[in-house]
């Protein structure tokens, strides 16, 4: 495996840190749309803690196969044993805090990597926002996919290997098909090749990349070639919510991100989040959590404050 070259940060210190790799700064520095390390390459790197940081266009999936992680993801804490898996889309704020002595695995791939297979397989995987943990039980599926990790480590490591590339897709494809099966993202059941089930796939895709810039649903929905009535009705009837409900989920969630992970002040993050003054903001995020923007960091913050524990899918 190549050896990496640790990068500059990002020049915004305020900011939440957006890293390529785990503590290699903001730049992709392997050779392929896939990186696998071991939970075990974090000792030497970390102290088997990873600090709290988020990625842009990587998916990470963990798996931890022995030992102990507590994991926090978006401010919600989780202590896990041996046998789960923690799927962080990008975004998505995390810390890993690593019992010493555990083992694993954590695989990082490009979104370029991930819209493929998904289109090629019928996956709903790229279009998740949400992390989720969930359990890889010891009947066959879930030491087949077990097994994989193993695989597809092995033949990471064997860069001269011929026939590489495609085997390391299978081994994914084969990994990412078994957490479709697990019901991730959450409505998978409802993401399928029909036209609504499309829509509200890149309807999302399109709200990830552009809430900041608080568009209308008008703006996504000309984009994507539907009326905003016809495209409101589509992810009332897929999603349960109204279509200004998702921008504002997505717009409240980074909110909550930068309120707890940076030292921000209000005003700053109402600006660029795209609203028009810190008032406008404190009343939406006051509206939607029931507590002013500085109420809820102040009680986030608080020295032994209860973190929420993040929901686990899987027994």
């Amino acid at each position: 495996m190549e050896s990496l070259t640790p990068a500059p940060p990002a020049r915004d210190h305020t900011a939440i840190p957006i890293y390529k790799l785990y503590g290699y700064g903001n730049v992709w520095t392997a050779s392929d749309p896939l990186y696998c390390e071991t939970i075990a390459a974090q000792e030497k790197l970390h102290n088997w803690h990873v600090s709290a940081h988020k990625h842009t266009d990587l998916f990470q999936v963990l798996f931890l196969e022995s030992g102990e992680v507590t994991v926090v993801l978006d401010g919600r804490a989780s202590t896990l044993g041996p046998g789960r898996l923690v799927l962080v889309p990008q975004r998505v704020v995390h810390e890993f805090i690593f019992r010493p002595g555990s083992g694993g695995y954590i695989l990082t791939l490009t979104y370029a990597l991930l819209h493929g297979l998904c289109a090629r397989f019928g996956l709903a995987l790229s279009a998740a926002t949400d992390p989720a943990v969930l359990a890889l039980d010891a009947d066959e599926a879930g030491r087949h996919a077990a097994l994989s990790f193993h695989a597809l480590d092995r033949e990471y490591r064997g860069l001269h290997s011929p026939q590489r590339g495609p085997l390391l897709e299978s081994l994914l494809s084969g990994i990412l098909v078994w957490i479709h099966r697990q019901g991730y993202p959450a409505g998978t059941a409802a993401t399928g090749t029909d036209p609504g089930s499309q829509h509200l796939a890149r309807y999302a895709r399109m709200i990830e990349e552009h809430h900041a810039r608080q568009h209308r649903v008008a703006w996504y929905a000309q984009r994507i070639g539907v009326t905003p009535a016809h495209l409101n009705a589509i992810v009332q009837a897929l999603a349960g919510k109204s279509a200004l409900e998702l921008i504002h989920e997505r717009l409240l969630l980074e909110a909550r991100r930068e309120l707890i992970y940076t030292p921000r002040t209000v005003g700053a993050i109402s600006d660029s989040l795209g609203f028009a003054d810190p008032g406008y903001f404190t009343r939406f995020f006051k509206r939607l959590t029931g507590v002013s923007p500085k109420d809820f960091r102040r009680r986030a913050l608080a020295p032994g404050a209860d973190r929420p524990a993040d929901q686990t899918t899987g027994s």
